[in-house]
């Protein structure tokens, strides 16, 4: 279990604001809980099939909507960037990977976020647990994009006890922060919440990403399960289950249930080589086959026109900034901008849903430059797109996916008990050796087994022109390289803003608990901790390269 997340859980630690603004209409606009898990296999649940015991969140999803026709994207930062502003990550640049600990990069400034937009329409922001979407600047933080409070991590993964993260075997720091500065000393209170304003709680799990870690009562459940990491896994995915109840009861408790909208996520598929399961879905976590996008998805809420139902509606992570909007009361005068769509008919009232098609990704730094194959343009491209280049789209029944898409392999249940030696007998395909393109019907064949690329080339060459037509609103991808200065070591052991300090001074990095003095940052002091970082990136490179001879 998260101990963060439980320990928030338990408490409901949201910071009371003496800010109280009167609404302007005559409706109440309801309390939003959007709970994100992290690495969750659609085989992951209970009410997919799983021999994992979910029971709260099987029966939060039994009284309200299944989305069961949901996507996201398949590694985390691009998922949680869709969620903040409604935008693909074409229009944010994020076209490629994650944002890494140590990169200058973060969500764009310039592009609004859901909780300021909240906020604007009088709600009070919190949020809890893992924000990865750039920290390299004080304005790239959750408390200066639109959060009033954050009790969370800043980067992608860390022990979930320790809080310690490390970004490969170079850096390593605390990162476990209270707004801008680092909760040496985890400190929650029971406290109120005036109810007259409306809430938006973020709670961004890290569980169950890696690393594995789970108590010994959760790990007791699976112990019949032969493959550790698959149990460690499982135990996890109960934490989760209990954190969620945690938190509803809390939400009963203090009256906020009857006037609540709760949303549960995962960020994108399962990792199997970590335990998870997307079966019967084809790949996993950082492809775009259907078990690295399709996600496990509800909603449960009191508001609910249609309650205990299967929403088959297209649903995309994006679609939550200009739902939750709505459902606020805000009209958003940059709704031209977005790509999300407001879905809460369709899953409310079983409408018509708005959204027909999502784009994916067209990530062009997959290609590098000089590979250029004339051929995947003129031949396998149609002269329309070049089929190098990683991307995928949903067009009503239709998917295409192009380029190096990822891992195609689909991965049983009843492979995990024997560990990775017995994956070699694994049900296999050989459709990736030297193609570019495929295409699949995901209604009829939701798990991409009948590749139709080349019976119905007609799909495919619309489907690539609508490639070109997104490729040509798409802004330069953003992927500086790493920047030795973001070292937790040069900033007193902990992640933290690195960039734009010599104006802003200490602020956001507080003393170690023992009170041990940092050094003052100064030009001079800039430059030596360059050269330590330097000098220490170089050493660790030599050490690795020692252990080869």
């Amino acid at each position: 279990m998260d101990a963060l997340v439980l320990c928030f859980c338990l408490a409901l630690g949201l910071i009371h604001t003496t800010e109280e603004k009167v609404l302007r209409r005559g409706r109440v606009p309801p309390h939003i809980v959007f709970v994100m898990v992290d690495d969750q296999g659609y085989n992951d649940i209970g009410y997919h099939g799983s021999e994992i015991h979910t029971p709260v969140l099987d029966q939060l999803a039994g009284e309200g909507v299944k989305l069961e026709n949901y996507y996201v994207q398949p590694i985390c930062s691009p998922t949680r960037s869709q969620l903040m502003t409604g935008r693909y990550q074409i229009h944010t640049g994020l076209q490629h990977s994650i944002i890494r600990a140590r990169q200058p990069l973060c969500l764009p400034s310039d592009i609004p976020t859901l909780p300021e937009r909240l906020r604007q329409a009088g709600y009070s922001t919190h949020m809890v647990g893992k924000w990865h979407l750039g920290f390299c600047r004080p304005e790239c933080l959750p408390t200066s994009r639109g959060f009033q409070s954050f009790l969370g991590s800043l980067t992608g993964s860390g022990d979930h006890f320790s809080f310690q993260s490390c970004d490969g075997t170079e850096a390593c720091g605390f990162d476990l922060h209270d707004g801008n500065r680092p909760a040496w000393e985890l400190k929650t209170a029971i406290i109120c919440h005036d109810q007259r304003t409306p809430l938006f709680l973020y709670v961004a799990l890290q569980a169950v990403h890696t690393p594995l870690q789970a108590p010994g009562h959760l790990l007791r459940r699976y112990q019949t399960l032969g493959n550790r990491p698959r149990r460690h896994y499982a135990a996890m995915v109960s934490g989760v289950d209990e954190s969620v109840g945690e938190i509803v009861s809390e939400l009963r408790e203090r009256g906020y249930y009857n006037k609540s909208v709760l949303i549960y996520s995962s960020d994108n598929g399962g990792q199997p080589l970590s335990g998870g399961c997307n079966w019967p879905l084809r790949g996993g976590k950082g492809s775009y086959w259907e078990g690295g996008v399709r996600a496990v998805g509800f909603v449960h809420s009191p508001l609910l026109k249609r309650k205990r139902v299967v929403s088959q509606a297209l649903i995309h992570i994006s679609d939550w900034y200009p739902t939750l909007l709505s459902l606020a009361g805000y009209r958003d005068s940059d709704s031209s901008h977005l790509d999300g769509q407001d879905v809460w008919g369709a899953i409310s009232s079983g409408l018509p849903c708005p959204r027909t098609e999502i784009l994916f990704n067209i990530d062009p730094v997959s290609r590098r430059h000089g590979e250029v194959d004339p051929r995947l343009l003129n031949v396998n491209g149609f002269g329309i797109w070049d089929t190098g280049v990683r991307a995928a789209i949903r067009a009503g029944d239709w998917k295409l996916l192009t380029g190096n898409v990822g891992d195609g392999d689909w991965f049983p249940p009843q492979t995990m008990p024997g560990g990775p030696q017995q994956w070699q007998g694994m049900e296999k395909r050989r459709d990736q050796r030297g193609k570019s393109v495929w295409l699949f019907n995901v209604t009829a064949d939701p798990y991409e087994r009948a590749d139709l690329a080349e019976a119905r080339p007609e799909v495919v060459k619309v489907l690539l022109a609508r490639l070109a037509e997104y490729n040509r609103t798409a802004v330069p991808p953003r992927n500086p390289p790493d920047d030795p200065m973001a070292d937790p070591q040069l900033h007193g052991g902990v992640w933290t803003p690195w960039l734009g300090q010599e104006e802003a001074g200490d602020e956001g990095v507080d003393e170690e608990p023992d009170n041990t003095n940092r050094k003052a940052r100064s030009k001079s002091t800039c430059r030596v901790c360059k050269l330590r970082a330097l000098f220490k990136k170089v050493g660790n490179r030599m050490q690795r390269a020692a252990l080869f001879l």
